[in-house]
């Protein structure tokens, strides 16, 4: 149904500017037993058509399906309108969507496909419970797939927290997971403060929301986030690191600093909404440090990090820091949804009933799941996470020497981030982002932004995109920059 690309070097406007397995460079390894193969757009730049229109819907069609979403969907509707595509079939990378125009799908799920659509074992997985006659709605009775979910998670978990854990299981949304998590502490220390970031991202619930960098109604503690391209102390680094872990041991001993111990620390490993801001390993342990010296609980929001996405199992492995609370959903559900906190077990203290909710025994999101971190676990993409994500940063950080307004680029394993400013001021371009990320669909490639600014272009590919597929994405990302700055110039 899909064709195969060849990959090829990195374009910058035209001329070459790094290739991604670049000579003398480690070619990556081999993608490993049941990864999709290559199926990218044909070769032609903006979206190839395919033989015919896809699941009986031509132009026409998507087109009536996207003015009626547009008639009958709330206005809080966010992708959609950025990404006016109407998808019927999806392998891998690649997206078709009804008018037959295919996509390299780098969005994927917001982060929830750590092995694309459609993988076979997702969908072997979940076609074994439905043949099988399970039920497949349980509320929060034990059944062997949710046994077999909990054990498969128990052994890709930190060591330390595994061996004295337990587990919550929450609604289907990572929100509800935070919202489980600041219960948790607060019931457990009998505290109601929290300590959270600049630039966090918790969810769109009340309490999540309220912990995030765009909260309307401050109630928590907010502390920097340590970056170099925007430090908010100006110099970045391992400096500008240390600086904030200083600001935040200060605040927290300050008797007249209006901070009392609060309930928890919640921290992103990486902050994605935030615009890729991986957190330095040494002021993470230093956070750690800072919280288990003052018995504050830390808790890991893994939500967008875990399941291998950054080249480690989990974010916080990095650091070979040990949280006391872990937040995790997205691909911990096969694609799915599915969201459970885990937790150390002496803070288990609160009754029956006290965090529920009527679809935390998703049972194919389970057997999704579980198909899942064995897959990753066992053919250790998250390792191949890191080396191809390294090796996309090192091609795109050739294509920002060749244009200045590609302020930075960051990112950690397959957790991308490529920031635009405006060349004269250094100011985040917005309105060059979103026309990047026009530019992108426009030649087949599926991108989001983030930053404080939406100034921040994305790239979240699936787990087990191939050097090939690797090079299509970059290949086309280099054209539309260059292509979307030609279009904002004044003229």
């Amino acid at each position: 149904m899909f064709e195969a690309q060849s990959g090829g070097a990195v374009r910058a406007g035209g001329p070459t500017v790094v290739a991604l397995t670049e000579q003398g460079a480690a070619a990556a390894p081999v993608p490993p037993p049941g990864a999709q193969a290559p199926l990218v757009p044909a070769q032609g730049g903006r979206g190839a058509e395919s033989g015919g229109p896809a699941g009986g819907a031509g132009a026409s069609g998507a087109e009536g399906i996207l003015r009626r979403q547009a008639m009958r969907e709330s206005a809080a509707r966010t992708y959609a309108r950025s990404l006016p595509i109407v998808p019927v079939r999806a392998r891998g990378l690649t997206i078709e969507g009804a008018d037959g125009r295919r996509y390299l799908d780098c969005l994927s799920g917001a982060g929830t496909l750590a092995l694309g659509h459609n993988h076979p074992v997702v969908l072997e997985a979940v076609r074994g419970v439905l043949d099988s006659g399970a039920p497949l709605h349980v509320l929060d009775l034990a059944t062997p797939v949710k046994d077999a979910f909990t054990t498969e998670l128990f052994a890709c978990l930190p060591p330390e927290l595994a061996a004295d854990a337990r587990i919550q299981f929450c609604g289907p949304a990572g929100t509800d997971a935070v919202e489980a998590a600041l219960k948790l502490v607060r019931t457990a220390t009998g505290r109601a403060g929290l300590l959270a970031f600049t630039g966090a991202y918790h969810g769109m619930t009340a309490g999540a929301l309220g912990a995030s960098g765009g909260a309307p109604d401050v109630r928590v503690t907010r502390l920097p986030f340590p970056q170099d391209h925007r430090c908010p102390f100006g110099v970045g680094g391992p400096e500008g690191a240390r600086l904030g872990a200083r600001w935040t041991e200060s605040l927290l001993d300050d008797p007249k600093g209006g901070v009392p111990t609060p309930a928890a620390m919640i921290v992103e490993p990486v902050q994605g909404e935030g615009g890729v801001l991986p957190a330095p390993d040494a002021w993470l342990r230093r956070m750690r440090e800072i919280t288990e010296a003052r018995e504050i609980p830390l808790i890991a929001d893994e939500v967008q990090t875990g399941v291998g996405r950054t080249g480690a199992f989990w974010g916080v492995d990095h650091a070979g820091v040990v949280p006391d609370v872990m937040v995790l959903s997205k691909a911990i559900g096969g694609s799915l949804p599915l969201a459970v906190i885990v937790y150390r077990s002496d803070l288990d203290v609160w009754a029956p009933g006290a965090h529920a909710g009527t679809f935390r025994g998703n049972q194919l999101a389970m057997a999704a799941g579980t198909a899942t971190l064995a897959h990753v676990r066992k053919n250790r993409l998250a390792e191949r996470a890191g080396a191809l994500g390294e090796r996309m940063l090192t091609a795109l950080r050739g294509l920002a020497a060749a244009h200045p307004c590609i302020g930075d680029v960051r990112g950690r394993g397959l957790m991308i981030g490529v920031e635009l400013v405006d060349p004269d001021t250094g100011a985040a371009a917005q309105a060059l982002a979103a026309a990047v990320r026009q530019e992108c669909l426009d030649r087949g490639l599926i991108v989001e932004l983030g930053g404080r600014h939406s100034s921040v272009v994305r790239l979240l590919p699936p787990l087990t995109i191939t050097d090939e597929q690797a090079s299509a994405v970059l290949d086309r990302l280099a054209d539309a920059i260059p292509a979307a700055a030609s279009a904002c110039r004044p003229h």
